[in-house]
């Protein structure tokens, strides 16, 4: 262990007033966190959030976008200089986001600060993202993250020593004062959890199989060490499984977003005409998203959560049941319609994974998602995107079918979601809250309004009240229903850096088997009118065309 000298120094700043948390953390451009005193307000707005700061264990890592490796040097100082006890640090600066929440737990850590803007576009013109994660290896609650907020913005000084730079890639123990690093094994603690779930011997002969062939995009991104030491190394897919592995500062140019629009090689990949792979998924920027697709096959995120509730008994970590579900209120209810015919609770949640924290603290549910390509069970408090691929292994591993047919006979089943998002990014925030003003205007003349088949039966803004701590949360997403099980839900996104996004959730619910197979926009065509018609998109916002559609 080598001890190394300091000096702390107080830094005299105005406050910021734009540092207030979304649902996954601060984004911002790099550009702003670059900003002189940008960053640092930020981090000791969290340590001054932090009570029992003194002497703790922090847990340090990021998805390996670029100012990643310069903002943990900065913290690392910050870190001594507020008297914080020992910092976990991901080898190389690099955790996935259900990584670091595992060492939190793992080390019984008081918390622990994440480095990524997730599915962000990075490099020097990218984004930046900054979250902290609580002792629960969970996204901080509300509380907490309004209490970040106004600290930040009353700030008038900050904390920091002057370190000698630190070599994070050696792994190893180093002592700054009082606080001690420790640079570990990025991998290790996630592999040997992945393989306390799952039964990787099943999965290894389905991998080694001269009749089956997988592709991973890891997106050059954080996922990237992972799936290769995981599926290459340890379970013996063949090299080259993983695509695009290594981590990129700036992810090679692309949105490190899995979806049909962003991850363009691997869905080039699965739609080939020969030697396409029976398997394949894709991660995003620091590792909480999946994408799942087969052979000339997508499966929605709505649906694949579903599916692996259905599927759960065949995991040996679930063998024994799970305890409920939940999914955020914008993702298709085909989850529902399993927890329903197996018995148990399914929990409906505003968007943000901190939503389903308090019912997994409370063992109340065992699996959860969001239609925005993340879902999760009790194994940490994180969604986590290279879990639910492996979870989609096992089932294949067990079941010796294709994808398509796993989902053909699901849907037979239970039924079919028909589910779509459009999103409009960057449109003006002014123009943003002119169509939910007009939407506000008019949610109650909507029910009994009828568009062709489709009747309204209700029309409301969607208010939660957590079922552990009765806390309430309102104005989560404007509902549109339909008396023949069909939706419309209306959104603004809180993860974007620029502008608004506003996203559009399109659902009808069939069961008749001759409709099972439709192209999903043509099912959902008259739906998708009926929205553009309520919201008057065209005029309020200007567009004809969302940007995104998955």
């Amino acid at each position: 262990m080598t001890n190394f000298s300091i000096k702390t120094e107080t830094i005299a700043i105005r406050p910021f007033k734009d540092q207030k948390p979304g649902t996954s953390g601060l984004r911002k451009t790099v550009k702003h966190f670059q900003s002189p005193h940008y960053l640092e307000t930020f981090i000791q707005s969290i340590f001054n959030s932090l009570p029992t700061l003194k002497g703790s264990t922090l847990v340090l890592g990021g998805d390996g976008r670029y100012f990643n490796r310069e903002a943990i040097q900065i913290i690392l100082g910050m870190a001594t200089a507020n008297q914080v006890g020992k910092i976990i640090l991901g080898q190389s600066g690099i955790l996935s986001t259900p990584a670091a929440s595992q060492l939190i737990t793992d080390y019984n850590a008081l918390g622990g600060i994440i480095l990524s803007a997730s599915h962000n576009a990075g490099g020097k013109a990218g984004d930046f993202g900054v979250k902290f994660d609580t002792a629960n290896g969970g996204p901080a609650p509300e509380k907490l993250t309004n209490s970040i907020y106004q600290i930040a913005s009353h700030l008038t000084s900050y904390k920091i020593a002057h370190l000698a730079h630190v070599s994070l890639d050696q792994l190893g123990h180093y002592q700054y004062g009082d606080m001690s690093v420790e640079i570990i094994d990025s991998v290790k603690n996630y592999s040997t959890l992945m393989g306390s779930i799952f039964n990787f011997g099943r999965i290894a002969t389905l991998l080694t199989s001269d009749d089956f062939s997988m592709c991973f995009d890891a997106m050059n991104a954080v996922t990237g060490p992972y799936a290769i030491s995981i599926l290459e190394d340890q379970l013996g897919a063949p090299k080259g499984t993983v695509i695009r592995g290594r981590p990129l500062p700036d992810f090679g140019g692309k949105h490190p977003d899995p979806n049909l629009a962003h991850a363009k090689q691997l869905v080039a990949t699965m739609y080939q005409t020969e030697n396409t792979p029976h398997f394949g998924a894709a991660s995003d920027g620091d590792g909480d998203r999946n994408m799942i697709m087969g052979d000339h096959f997508f499966v929605t995120p709505s649906d694949s959560l579903a599916i692996l509730a259905a599927n759960a008994h065949l995991i040996p970590a679930y063998s024994k049941g799970i305890k409920g579900v939940a999914r955020s209120m914008p993702t298709s209810a085909a989850v529902d319609k399993v927890a329903k015919k197996m018995g148990i609770n399914c929990f409906e949640t505003p968007t943000g994974w901190k939503f389903f924290s308090n019912l997994l603290d409370a063992d109340q549910i065992t699996l959860c998602g969001e239609e925005s390509f993340g879902t999760g069970s009790n194994h940490v408090n994180e969604k986590d995107g290279l879990w639910a691929v492996l979870f989609w292994l096992n089932i294949l591993a067990e079941r010796k079918i294709s994808v398509k047919n796993i989902v053909l006979q699901h849907w037979q089943e239970y039924g079919r979601n028909y589910y779509t998002r459009h999103d409009y990014e960057n449109i003006p925030v002014d123009a943003a809250n002119t169509l939910f003003n007009h939407l506000y205007q008019h949610l109650e003349t909507l029910p009994k309004q009828q568009f062709g088949d489709y009747t309204i039966s209700d029309a409301d803004d969607f208010r939660y009240e957590d079922p552990i701590d009765q806390s309430i949360s309102e104005k989560q997403g404007i509902r549109i229903l339909f008396d023949n099980d069909a939706r419309i839900i209306f959104r603004l996104s809180g993860t974007g850096t620029e502008g608004a996004t506003l996203r559009v959730y399109i659902e009808k619910y069939v069961t008749n088997n001759n409709q099972f197979e439709i192209e999903t926009q043509t099912a959902l065509a008259p739906l998708i009118k009926i929205a553009t018609h309520i919201a008057d998109i065209k005029q309020q916002i200007n567009r004809d065309e969302p940007t995104v559609i998955t």
